[in-house]
């Protein structure tokens, strides 16, 4: 079970026991995004993105070394603005090289990808040419693979021994030979299994002022490239199972070797997997071609993923466009290899948890759709996932607990032994564990722990965005997320581009708290402060009727027809949403009163018929991101049920959102 997984079922557990239609339209490539921000209605998309980056591979798997020998041709266009004079690639596979990489040097804990690999791993290239017209230009023998005073190898360099001008294309011959790690982050192998990602030389993602997006592989990092076409084969033993990126375009079996055909335009990676104990399911959903490999026994888990997928398919295709390919590849690897789970790559997602979970623990269908998710909020936009993670797996992640809700309702992390809990609350907790510690918007690497990554990244941002919905309305939350990912389909959006959709669908002032809460560890507290309730009186004191000064005594007699009081609420923080604020009367009814939140307090008056004894802020938990729920609520000391004046201090904040979370 991936790591972040295992948390948010433990946070449910914790808690149980303390429409857009949009037009899916294609859009020429100068249609301006900003045209929904403005609220210009339905949202055109991209039909396809521009293909900078391309690559025809072949790969042949030896799985007794783990070693790959591919070689192969890359086209490159120059989409920037202005002549290249160099060219930077992605050695990922270096990462597993030895502990002087970035990568095994900085652990970091909390995460997954924190094993040592027991076989290392490398990437070795042998040719890169330039067939620069009717030159072959040797490429490789110029490479700086290292810095200085650096042992990193997963960073290369790569000068060009002519300026490749402004919309120039070149086309480079590559080969090299990798070996794959024991399982680790995302890729390696174990027994005959292998899942064999970061995999052979790739170039960095061309910015449009012609730098290069480039970097170590951090231990925290994700990925970053242009689209392109990519055109690979794949030659394994005869009796292995091939599952992975694309659309399988020949297959055949010839002197004891499976050699098969992928093709997908379109995306900006490629990744497969291999082995020879796979079982496989296929299936037709909303039109997409879907494969599930599996390991034996695990008959029921594949079904529960395909009936996730059932659901997921033409839910996400709803909520922010349609789904543009005719594949989807879904893997679960053995249990021995969880590493190598709950993992996204173009048309192909890997799954994971034990054979033996139960029904009402949702984990293989979390998984799954948080990983089906990803087919937008990492494929579909491609945003800098190194630089701004939250892009991919914040939004991925509220996508995710929207989809769940949807789908299960109350129920959508635990449902069993008579209790209900949301995923939502599951967010809530882990965003409240490292709530103050650091930005969420910042790199990946530059968390200090694995947790707080785990807890700023995926689940703050996850309980912001909910926060968003919930206060601001369901409707217009829809409409500018679905409508930032059919703007900026394709596109690789920054967060400026999604706090302006933000701001023209849902208003100023979420933008303006979104800001703040990923910018600038935005927090809120609500609390009551004080609260008051007495039987109405007549004013006491010197009065002037009738050209006569009188005195009205204190009335001190009680007159139980009316009563008045008040209650004082106060908002400590920087992020400011307007809140509900429920008094609870003597009688049992409720009376709610709106308080925009913009002050830090508000006194609110109330004069009625029966006594006031109660007041909670934010009674429908709509602000997940309260730091201290547990002061939401005060009662008058005249209460029929005698209490402290804070009565829910003496609870804890996951016994208050049980209330939520759980169903009757």
């Amino acid at each position: 079970m991936p790591p972040r997984m295992r948390s948010l079922i433990a946070s449910a557990l914790v808690v149980a026991f303390a429409t857009l239609a949009g037009d899916d339209r294609a859009a020429p490539p100068d249609t301006p995004a900003s045209a929904y921000a403005a609220g210009s209605g339905d949202v055109l998309m991209l039909a396809h993105p521009e293909h900078v980056t391309s690559y025809t591979l072949e790969a042949r798997l030896d799985p007794d070394k783990h070693t790959i020998h591919g070689e192969g041709t890359i086209t490159f266009r120059n989409a920037s603005s202005r002549p290249l004079s160099e060219l930077w690639f992605h050695l990922y596979l270096n990462a597993f090289k030895n502990q002087s990489s970035v990568f095994l040097r900085t652990p970091v804990g909390g995460f997954r990808g924190a094993t040592v690999p027991s076989t290392w791993g490398t990437i070795d290239v042998r040719k890169l040419t330039w067939l620069d017209g009717n030159e072959r230009r040797d490429l490789w023998a110029a490479a700086e693979v290292k810095r200085p005073d650096d042992e990193d190898e997963t960073d290369a360099r790569v000068p060009l021994p002519r300026p490749l001008a402004t919309d120039e294309t070149m086309r480079l011959e590559v080969s090299w030979d990798a070996q794959l790690p024991s399982i680790v982050e995302r890729t390696g192998f174990d027994g005959s299994f292998h899942m064999v990602a970061q995999w052979f030389p790739k170039l960095a993602k061309l910015e449009p002022d012609g730098s290069f997006a480039h970097f170590p592989f951090h231990h925290l990092g994700e990925f970053y490239a242009d689209y392109g076409i990519y055109d690979v084969t794949v030659d394994v033993p005869d009796a292995f199972v091939v599952g992975g990126t694309g659309k399988v375009a020949s297959s055949k079996v010839e002197n004891g070797r499976r050699v098969e055909r992928r093709v997908q335009a379109d995306v900006h990676d490629f990744a497969f997997t291999a082995w020879d104990r796979f079982r496989t399911r296929e299936e037709t959903i909303d039109g997409v071609a879907v494969r599930i490999l599996f390991p034996p026994s695990y008959d029921a888990l594949a079904e529960r993923e395909l009936a996730t997928l059932r659901f997921a398919l033409p839910h996400f295709g709803k909520r922010y466009g349609a789904y543009p390919y005719d594949v989807l590849t879904v893997m679960h690897p053995p249990p021995t290899a969880q590493e190598a789970g709950g993992m996204e790559y173009p048309t192909f997602i890997t799954t994971g948890g034990a054979v033996y979970i139960p029904e009402g623990v949702l984990m293989p269908e979390l998984v799954t759709i948080h990983e089906f998710g990803h087919q937008y909020f990492y494929g579909l936009l491609a945003s800098h996932e190194t630089k701004w993670p939250f892009l991919d797996e914040g939004l991925n992640s509220y996508a995710e607990s929207e989809a769940m809700t949807a789908w299960r309702g109350a129920g959508s992390m635990v449902d069993m032994l008579g209790l209900s809990v949301g995923g939502a609350e599951g967010h809530a907790l882990q965003a409240s564990m490292h709530a103050q510690d650091e930005r969420v918007a910042q790199p990946a690497h530059a968390f200090a722990t694995g947790s707080a990554y785990g807890s700023q990244v995926y689940s703050r941002t996850a309980a912001t965005l909910e926060t968003l919905r919930r206060v601001y309305g369901d409707e217009p939350m829809q409409r500018a997320l679905g409508g930032y990912a059919r703007a900026y389909r394709f596109r690789h959006p920054t967060p400026d581009d999604l706090l302006a959709v933000i701001g023209g669908a849902i208003g100023e002032g979420a933008k303006a708290n979104l800001k703040t809460a990923l910018f600038d560890k935005g927090w809120v507290d609500y609390a009551v402060l004080q609260m008051s309730s007495h039987p109405a009186r007549k004013p006491a004191g010197l009065f002037d009727v009738a050209g006569k000064r009188e005195t009205v005594p204190v009335d001190r007699s009680a007159n139980g027809a009316r009563y008045e009081g008040w209650v004082l609420v106060t908002r400590r923080g920087t992020l400011s949403f307007p809140v509900d604020v429920e008094l609870a009367l003597e009688d049992g009814t409720r009376k709610r009163v709106v308080w925009d939140g913009n002050a830090e307090s508000k006194r609110i008056p109330y004069a009625g018929d029966s006594r006031l004894v109660g007041v909670v802020v934010d009674p429908d938990h709509k602000v997940l991101l309260d730091a201290a729920p547990t002061n939401n609520v005060a009662t008058s000391s005249s209460a029929p049920t005698r209490g402290a004046p804070r009565v829910l201090e003496r609870a804890t904040y996951w016994a208050e959102l049980l209330l939520q979370a759980v169903s009757p």
